[in-house]
């Protein structure tokens, strides 16, 4: 369990933790229907529902000792969306999510970024494996998994929505041979 929330830097990204100062950027994602399409309960939520989610994912670092970060670019500190740990109660198993909002697709991001987060998983948390609930029809997700060394393992209901459970075993994944950032740096605070 990580008891302070660490911030990651990788080649261009900075994931951090959640703030109240992030609710304009994260309501927009969140109200993208396109982005929206296959998250949660698949479709754009109000800024008031933005804000719980938001203080959801505050909450989840507090009570499971990690969760999901703010995504952002290392040099401008434009935000990118969120990734990271999730595992709320009736989840099947811990998992590595992610969303971005659409402006920042197609530059590998998410994997930049679900990569540190795996890196943290497996290597400071001792998962021994990690997993990603994925929408059947979410195509780009769908290989981004892949890229991350995960595989299809079976369709499952998660909120009364049919998933696609990708994983991965700690033994089969090193950053490094999936074009992970050796140069990945922790900090606290």
């Amino acid at each position: 369990m990580i008891h302070a929330v660490p911030s990651l830097d990788t080649a261009r990204l900075r994931l951090r933790q959640p703030a109240a100062s992030d609710l304009d950027a994260y309501a927009s994602l969140c109200a993208d229907p396109e982005v929206m399409r296959y998250v949660g309960d698949r479709g754009a939520l109000s800024r008031e529902d933005a804000w719980r989610q938001l203080a959801m994912l505050v909450g989840h670092w507090a009570l499971r000792g990690y969760g999901m970060w703010v995504v952002e670019e290392l040099g401008s500190g434009a935000f990118v969306g969120r990734v990271g740990l999730h595992y709320p109660e009736g989840w099947p198993e811990p998992e590595v999510a992610w969303a971005i909002a659409r402006p920042c697709w197609g530059r590998g991001y998410a994997f930049e970024a679900a990569t540190a987060a795996l890196r943290i998983a497996f290597d400071a948390l001792g998962w021994s494996r990690a997993s990603s609930l994925i929408a059947p029809l979410n195509l780009r997700s769908i290989r981004l998994a892949e890229r991350l060394g995960e595989r299809f393992e079976r369709k499952l209901f998660v909120r009364g929505h049919e998933v696609s459970l990708y994983a991965i075993e700690r033994r089969h994944w090193r950053a490094d041979d999936h074009g992970g950032d050796p140069a990945t740096s922790l900090s606290h605070g």
